[in-house]
């Protein structure tokens, strides 16, 4: 209203002219100062009202003025007065969070459910007991104020003591009605424990948190009326004002456009955050797939469903999502792709256009929901550089490079992006769900749709276009769907590139050829792309008449069309089996150059020198995969430009259709490990090559040069040697993966070149505290990569200092290979290193609570007995913690008849005596202090004999030691300290005045 903004406006120290604005911003602005801090005051436009509205001027006012700090809607609102909040026309009510809500709660939110119920998110409160008296009486709309209302009716209450408005703190409900029913009112106000009604707060709270300041004008019941509103709106902006007299001006901060020294301007966070965004394979699947071919694909930018998805007309009966379907290899991603581009360059300045193209065969960010997220994000704040202000927020003070994104996070900076964007269209493309794990699909969805009731809500429009297989079943509330090979479009682009690329003439046999493809293809592209390379060979090879039986021997189905290709001819079957090998296996996309080197190292003989480029070019290397995969291998078109499959439906068809045991027979066991086995002799004859020990470096030149020196000399490794770093890094992981499918790996173990390997391992880490030292063994190297199934191999090999595989495990804290290594029968739980440290020592000195409880419950543990044996080790650390967990009888003995006081006195451990003497019969027995042990003893009586006098004066500052008591053979402490000759004792025992001489 205009007079909160006037109540507002008059709460300002100074008053500033006015500042350009944004050209999407539509809001008026009044500037100016309270105090130190700069204000920025808008208001909804005359007899506008509700959430939505709220929402719109909010983000207009972002997108002009992107450092605001703190945010205030201030303004009227109708009070809800009961028996526990005394709420009076003038006074205030400030939001403040419940154990239910964040301050505000949306009434109108939820949804109708059986029998016509209205049903808000979350549970609701039992209605109070504690009500105002209820209103029954209804006041004559026609009459402007409650002059003529029936007296009656009216609820008196007791005057205040002070005319001076009060401040209320709780819940604020919010919602796109106004409230003049007492009934209703009261009603809500039960439900939610609600103090005040206002129209605007719920469009702001979820993407831009505010405090709401409302001064009560009206009860929010039918006499609600202008009379109060001047007043309740000075009161809130008066109280407004006084609480950003209590907020400090902070300086800039470490995030700020006016950087200190050493300090990073807001600029170069957000610059930073947004290098943290991306990622090297953002883009590499889009532009691996291969365009559309001329004159396909444009049926679609016609097809009905298509044109009423981006129509806003229609956008209601569809909620804004088209999910295109189809078989596998039928060209989804080259049509996404296509429409994708499309969209590009005919959008208008008010349209952005984003894409993910999910990819199987890539790293784990191009076949996860948090790559996509990242990706979209990133895209998006690209194209509306002013939605990088959401950024700033989000440092962890580690730097933005070293962000660590999580899905919640970069969902909500989605999300609040797309609240800044009112008036804006977004079309998004999605490309390939079946590429990605099914679970990570169905929540992203959901979060997808829910993603676009709120774009609605900021009155933006957020079209979402879906590609994927027919499975897995995933379905979505409102949208329109796309079944590729069903559409008359998708059949002519079929029949127009075989039109195109059968170079085999336009004869009437060729035509007839052209149609049988066409007809068995099915709809599915990748077969007749596959299908016209084949023919086209033959047609070159001038074998015109073998074509139609050439075409028939050519099986229907993409999977046996696969198998065909490989098996056509029998060359090469050894490099072929080894390229799969790798693609399949290795534990990340690797390099063409990588590609080529791994497969050559399968023989030592190809070891003997470096790469140079001028001997074998990208191009040899390009052919070269071409023909180990028989065409069913590409190079990516990223910068790592990484070797794949062509089609996801290769892998399907080597892993899930079982081609690889049709294919190689020979391999009926478990083809993973075998291959896992055979991959880590490849990286293994790398690590042992001439070539390598040729142009490693030597240790000291590693240890002395600069971090300079160390990244040129890596760089020429790697230029040289493109495969040894993925060998370094992952000879023992594929090793560790055929171990753990049952390839026996002890011989390879025996005789590892573990030196070798360090240096090769040193030479390629960065930092020089991860390089390992020269006593490092293989145990602590398979421990610290926890290599669990390598580990078992030897289960309690101790290493130079004793040191066992459960010793390495707890040091690591690595919980899942400590819980595999203890299900295994060998495991020796006793073993001690040469300090005499135990398992349970080690897990108490590095903290790993968890195992320290699973080691004590493990086979029912002797408690005495581990006291015991932590006594004779010295080990406060076991003693004190068993002592502190444990309900144990601290006056047992030990095998030896000793007891556990005994027993510290004669390692002459004070702190463990001390822990003893200071036992609380809370948690365990007290410790008798004149127990006997099997021979007699008293324990002060072992401590004179001995001569301790520290131990004495320690066991007599107890009191509750009997001096005369405890000797075999009725002797006393005192006697057997005289006859030992320890005369600091008899001193000590004389001196208390008790000693019988």
């Amino acid at each position: 209203l205009a007079i909160e903004a006037a109540a507002a406006t008059a709460m300002l120290d100074q008053i500033h002219p006015a500042l350009p604005t944004h050209p999407r911003d539509s809001n008026s602005y009044t500037l100016g100062s309270i105090g130190s801090h700069h204000v920025v005051i808008a208001c909804l436009p005359a007899g506008v009202y509700g959430t939505t509205s709220a929402a719109t001027v909010a983000s207009n006012m972002f997108i002009s003025f992107g450092s605001i700090r703190h945010l205030l809607m201030v303004g009227i609102g109708g009070g809800v007065p009961s028996a526990s909040a005394d709420i009076r026309l003038g006074d205030v009510v400030v939001s403040i969070p419940t154990p239910r809500f964040e301050g505000v709660v949306q009434y109108d939110y939820g949804k109708t459910i059986g029998q016509g119920r209205f049903e808000r998110t979350g549970t609701l409160n039992k209605p109070s007991t504690s009500l105002l008296t209820a209103v029954n009486y209804e006041h004559d709309p026609a009459e402007p104020t409650c002059e003529l209302c029936d007296r009656k009716n009216l609820v008196t209450r007791s005057t205040r003591s002070s005319d001076r408005p009060v401040v209320h703190y709780g819940l604020i409900a919010s919602g796109n009605q106004v409230i003049k029913h007492a009934q209703t009112r009261d009603q809500l106000a039960a439900q939610l424990n609600i103090l005040c009604f206002e129209m605007e707060a719920a469009g702001l709270m979820d993407n831009f948190p505010c405090l709401v300041i409302r001064g009560v004008s009206d009860y929010s019941d039918s006499h609600k009326n202008k009379a109060w509103q001047g007043y309740a709106a000075a009161t809130a902006a008066a109280y407004a004002k006084q609480l950003l007299a209590t907020i400090s001006v902070c300086g800039p901060g470490p995030i700020s456009d006016y950087a200190g020294p050493g300090a990073i301007t807001a600029v170069q966070h957000r610059a930073s955050m947004m290098d943290a965004l991306r990622f090297d394979q953002l883009e590499s699947r889009q532009a691996t797939i291969k365009p559309a071919h001329a004159k396909t694909c444009k049926w679609l930018l016609e097809k009905q469903e298509y044109v009423d998805w981006l129509d806003s007309k229609h956008f209601p009966e569809h909620c804004g999502f088209l999910w295109i379907k189809g078989k596998a290899g039928s060209g989804k991603s080259t049509m996404m792709k296509f429409a994708f581009q499309q969209a590009n360059a005919t959008v208008t300045a008010e349209t952005d256009v984003i894409s993910f193209f999910f990819n199987a065969r890539g790293e784990d960010l191009e076949k996860s929901t948090l790559g996509m997220y990242r990706s979209l994000v990133a895209q998006l704040l690209e194209k509306v550089p002013e939605l990088r202000m959401l950024l700033d927020e989000l440092d962890n003070g580690s730097g933005g490079e070293s962000y660590t994104w999580s899905h919640e996070i970069l969902q909500h900076t989605f999300r609040r992006s797309i609240s800044r964007l009112g008036g804006r269209r977004v079309i998004c493309f999605i490309d390939a769900l079946d590429e990605c794990e099914e679970e990570e699909v169905r929540a992203m969805i959901d979060f997808i749709q829910s993603l676009g009731e709120h774009a609605i809500s900021s009155r933006v429009q957020l079209h979402v276009c879906f590609s994927s297989r027919h499975y897995p079943h995933i379905t979505i509330e409102k949208g329109l769907e796309l079944i590729l090979e069903d559409q008359e479009g998708h059949a002519d682009d079929i029949a127009r590139y075989l039109h195109s690329e059968l170079k085999i003439g336009r004869s009437k046999q060729a035509e007839e050829i052209r149609r049988e493809i066409h007809e068995k293809a099915s709809g599915i592209f990748l077969w007749m792309v596959l299908v016209v390379q084949i023919l086209n060979r033959e047609y070159q090879r001038g074998r015109l008449h073998a074509l139609r039986k050439r075409l028939r021997e050519i099986p229907a189905k993409l999977g046996d069309l696969f198998k065909d290709i490989l098996t056509r001819d029998t060359v090469n079957m050894e490099d072929l089996l080894l390229s799969i090998q790798w693609i399949l296996f290795a534990r990340r996309p690797l390099k063409r150059e990588e590609l080529y080197f791994a497969i050559l190292s399968a023989d030592p003989d190809n070891l003997a020198e470096a790469w140079d480029p001028e001997d074998i070019s990208e191009q040899d290397i390009d052919r070269f995969i071409l023909s180990t995969s028989k065409g069913l291998a590409e190079t990516t078109k990223s910068k790592a430009k990484t070797v794949q499959f062509i089609h996801e439906s290769v892998r399907d068809f080597l892993l899930k259709e079982d081609g690889l045991r049709e294919l190689w027979p020979e391999h009926q066991g478990n083809f993973e490990a075998s291959s896992h086995d055979r991959l880590k002799q490849c990286c293994n004859n790398t690590l042992l090559s001439e070539a390598t020990s040729n142009n490693i470096a030597e240790e000291e030149y590693i240890e002395s040069a600069s971090r300079d020196e160390l990244k040129t000399l890596r760089d020429s490794l790697s230029q040289k040697l493109p495969f040894l770093e993925y060998a370094v890094y992952n000879v023992l992981q594929h090793s560790e993966a055929a171990e753990k499918g049952g390839v026996r790996q002890g011989c390879f173990l025996g005789n590892f070149n573990l030196p070798g390997w360090k240096h090769c391992s040193n030479t390629f880490e960065r930092y020089k505290t991860r390089r390992h030292t020269e006593s490092a063994c293989l145990l602590y190297i398979l421990a610290k990569y926890d290599l669990s199934n390598l580990i078992r191999v030897d289960l309690n090999a101790p290493d130079m200092n004793g040191d066992t595989p459960l010793h390495y495990t707890i040091r690591f804290g690595q919980q899942y290979m400590f819980t595999k290594l203890l299900t295994m029968e060998q495991v020796n739980l006793s073993a001690q290193n040469r300090a005499n440290e135990t398992l349970l020592h080690c897990a108490i000195q590095y903290g790993r609570e968890n195992m320290f409880d699973i080691l004590l419950a493990r086979d029912n543990a002797n408690i005495t007995a581990l006291l015991c044996s932590s006594i004779e080790l010295n080990d406060e650390l076991v003693f004190n913690r068993l002592l502190a967990t444990q309900p144990v009888n601290v006056n047992a003995m030990n095998k030896n008849g000793k007891t556990l006081l005994t027993l510290a006195i004669e390692r002459s451990n004070p702190a463990i005596i001390k822990s003893l003497l200071e036992t609380s019969c809370t948690k365990v027995e007290s410790v008798d202090p004149d127990a006997e042990d099997l021979y007699g003893m008293t324990p002060l009586a072992y401590a004179a004999s001995k001569g301790y006098a520290d131990i004495v004066i320690q066991l007599l500052s107890t009191g509750r030691v009997e001096i005369d008591a405890g000797g075999a053979f009725g002797a006393t402490p005192l006697s057997y300290a005289a006859s030992g000759g320890h005369a600091a004792v008899v001193r000590i025992l004389l001196s208390t005045g008790k000693a019988d001489p």
